[in-house]
């Protein structure tokens, strides 16, 4: 599961824990993102404290682990490096799986080097109850058959949290309990982050 984690939130945890469920994953890995190229005009937080802040949400449940993988690369973090580097370092008879949004998946035909990245695993896109189902599954369908047929929808919970929407309460003072995991709202508070 790759993305920025800006900071690691419930719904990134329920999303993981459904996707395994339903696909019977193991283990879930979670890939902070070191430097994303689809937001060089954003200010995003360190990417240590970004990997810390996911290791803390995930270190209760066993089937999940983190990587610094993208954190310790240099230069810009595409998906294709690290798809591959797991596909090598797992080997290809293990079947690798992309956690993300559904999004994020609109907008996969822009990403790095995609056609091969399609070559190394499937996608889980992830939406909530109330997305615009239709207009993703049409997107998909223009897509070529072998690329959308590694495609799975998979619907969780409606949980309305965004990274960007605690990050806003942040700096305005306000709480983020229940939002996210208790050692991540600690970690936030005792390191002064997002003020």
């Amino acid at each position: 599961m790759g993305g920025t984690f800006d900071p690691i939130h419930y719904g990134h945890l329920v999303t993981a824990e459904s996707a395994a469920e339903q696909f019977e994953l193991s283990p879930v890995i979670f890939v902070p993102s070191g430097r994303p190229p689809h937001k060089r005009e954003h200010l995003v937080t360190d990417p240590i404290e970004r990997l810390r802040l996911t290791e803390l949400a995930t270190l209760s449940n066993p089937r999940f682990s983190t990587s610094s993988l993208e954190v310790e690369r240099t230069g810009y973090s595409y998906a294709i490096d690290t798809v591959q580097w797991f596909h090598h370092h797992y080997g290809p008879t293990v079947d690798l799986y992309f956690i993300t949004g559904a999004d994020a998946i609109v907008e996969i035909m822009s990403w790095h080097k995609v056609e091969r990245l399609i070559q190394y695993c499937q996608f889980i896109a992830v939406y909530r109850p109330g997305y615009a189902r239709e207009q993703l599954h049409n997107t998909i369908s223009q897509w070529s058959e072998e690329f959308s047929r590694r495609i799975h929808l998979i619907e969780v919970p409606a949980l309305a949290i965004s990274s960007t929407d605690i990050r806003n309460r942040l700096k305005k003072g306000r709480s983020i309990k229940y939002l996210v995991p208790e050692p991540v709202e600690h970690y936030i508070k005792e390191h002064l982050l997002y003020r």
